[in-house]
């Protein structure tokens, strides 16, 4: 049964952050807020929390394509190819925010991610996740939470997304309503911005 923590951006608790990190090391999956939607993740570097993360995506792990959520640029070089100036400073200057970078991956991914040409950063422009990721002290693995109402496609009310996932998942950090835009997408292989899905960052 999940765990519920009201941990709001405002004034996140260092305890309850505490907490969140504690799971993530242990193998748990966690449900986090973000700038853009409500998502699921867990620990880069444990197999068997990717490989339940991938089961809840409903996908085989070798074709999950989740992003990598960082709280700054420190953690490129452990998953990037070395990228020129030019691609860091369009980088530097769009973080935090809403957007998903698409970089060369180079070949100390972790485990789960071997194999994979690319790699999606994210650093969310929010501060329960930037902090799970500090005190972590590594990224985490991220895919977004999709909605099975037709219309709105992603699940905002994290209420409701606990009662979902309640048997699957081991935190659900409820940081009130979350938004119903996902990031920007944008690919940065050819040293170019080329936007892959519009998203709710704008150039």
């Amino acid at each position: 049964m999940a765990k519920i923590l009201k941990i709001y951006p405002e004034n996140p608790q260092e305890n309850l952050i505490n907490e969140v990190v504690s799971c993530l090391k242990n193998g748990g999956i966690i449900i986090y807020p973000s700038d853009t939607v409500y998502a699921m993740g867990c620990n880069i570097f444990d197999i068997k929390a990717m490989e339940k993360l991938a089961q809840l995506k409903k996908i085989k792990l070798e074709k999950a394509k989740f992003s990598i959520i960082c709280n700054d640029l420190s953690h490129l070089s452990g998953f990037t190819r070395p990228i020129d100036t030019s691609v860091f400073r369009f980088l530097k200057s769009h973080i935090p925010g809403p957007f998903t970078f698409i970089l060369d991956a180079n070949k100390s991914l972790p485990l789960a991610y071997k194999g994979h040409k690319t790699i999606g950063i994210r650093v969310p422009d929010h501060p329960v996740p930037q902090l799970i990721v500090e005190k972590l002290e590594h990224p985490i693995a991220s895919t977004s939470i999709k909605d099975d109402d037709e219309i709105i496609e992603y699940s905002t009310d994290p209420e409701l997304i606990a009662e979902k996932y309640d048997p699957f998942v081991d935190i659900v950090v409820d940081s009130g309503y979350g938004d119903n835009v996902a990031s920007t997408v944008i690919d940065l292989t050819s040293g170019e911005p080329v936007v892959i899905r519009e998203g709710k960052g704008i150039l």
